[in-house]
């Protein structure tokens, strides 16, 4: 029988955290009552966390471990966890016992009330205010405003699925933390809870400032694919007709002021040494390349979604009378 829920959890180098842990996990989806199963991603440790893994699944059928053979990262751990999964519902939750697995099926059960996605809300967040809760805010609230979908807290990774809005996501580079937006293409209805969180006992942060600008450029990358994957032109013609045309309008005057002269000063006047003359050239060469890269984007969109039968949207169910021969 397959479980109903799914717990996916990437992990490097939390060796000391990890029997904690799992009795953790397993007291309380075993209180809850229903099917489970917790997949743990080992995310190439070199600290011994394998060993441990080893023996705690030689004790527990539940549990499943996937080795990765080096570090890929943990957008990545959490892809093989989902493929892996066999739940009609999917949790995410990180492995440094930061959160609270307690907070699981109160999670479940919002999510069973119509929504698609639950996410946590991390309100009294036990981090570094400057290195960990100021940056955050500011990036959280910048990702909201960029993908629409606006939640407090998109680094949290204590989240809810159902299974058939997060397996079909392909997810690369820092896209974990953008799942709710990426799925917000499919029209999901996404619902934020405020969940516990405790202070950070084994280990360190695997976090830091360079991190922050890895995510800002996946949220471009985001961007772009949730508003115009569909249609690059609209972006890349809206930009480029923006400095065609003030270019050619620029180039008009400057070929006015040669041929003709302005306020009747005769004879017209050199234009060669004006920047003016190059800053226009410049606006219509660039205005004409971002043309072009549109309509290529353009094929290229319907070569992807045409050679891979991916349709450009999403039925959430169909009513219909039955058919009678």
């Amino acid at each position: 029988m397959n479980p109903e829920l799914s717990v996916v959890i990437p992990i490097r180098n939390e060796a000391a955290a990890l029997e904690e842990l799992h009795r953790e996990l397993t007291a309380t989806l075993s209180a809850w009552g229903r099917p489970y199963e917790i997949i743990i991603v080992d995310d190439g440790s070199d600290d011994g966390s394998f060993e441990i893994l080893r023996r705690l699944q030689a004790g527990d059928p539940l549990l499943h471990v996937i080795r990765f053979r080096r570090n890929f990262g943990q957008t990545a751990a959490f892809s093989a966890g989902f493929d892996h999964a066999r739940g009609r519902l999917i949790a995410t939750s990180d492995g440094d016992l930061q959160n609270d697995p307690r907070d699981i099926p109160a999670m479940v059960d919002m999510l069973e009330q119509g929504s698609d996605i639950v996410c946590g809300w991390r309100k009294d967040r036990k981090d570094a205010w400057l290195s960990r809760r100021l940056p955050s805010m500011a990036a959280n609230r910048l990702i909201s405003l960029a993908t629409g979908v606006r939640l407090h807290d998109y680094g949290c990774s204590l989240k809810i699925f159902r299974a058939e809005v997060i397996k079909p996501l392909k997810l690369y580079g820092e896209m974990h933390r953008f799942l709710p937006a990426i799925a917000s293409d499919q029209g999901v209805a996404i619902k934020e809870v405020v969940v516990r969180h405790r202070p950070r006992r084994y280990g360190t942060s695997k976090y830091g400032i360079g991190r922050t600008i890895r995510v800002a450029l996946d949220l471009l990358t985001v961007k772009f694919l949730s508003s115009y994957s569909t249609r690059p032109l609209q972006i890349f013609g809206l930009i480029g007709l923006g400095m065609l045309l003030p270019g050619l309008a620029i180039m008009g005057w400057l070929a006015f002021v040669r041929l003709m002269g302005v306020a009747g000063v005769w004879p017209p006047q050199s234009i060669g040494n004006r920047p003016l003359l190059l800053f226009g050239i410049l606006l219509i060469f660039t205005g004409v390349q971002l043309v072009t890269l549109g309509l290529l984007a353009e094929l290229q969109a319907r070569t992807y979604h045409e050679s891979q039968g991916k349709p450009t949207y999403v039925i959430r169910e169909v009513l219909e009378a039955d058919q009678q021969v």
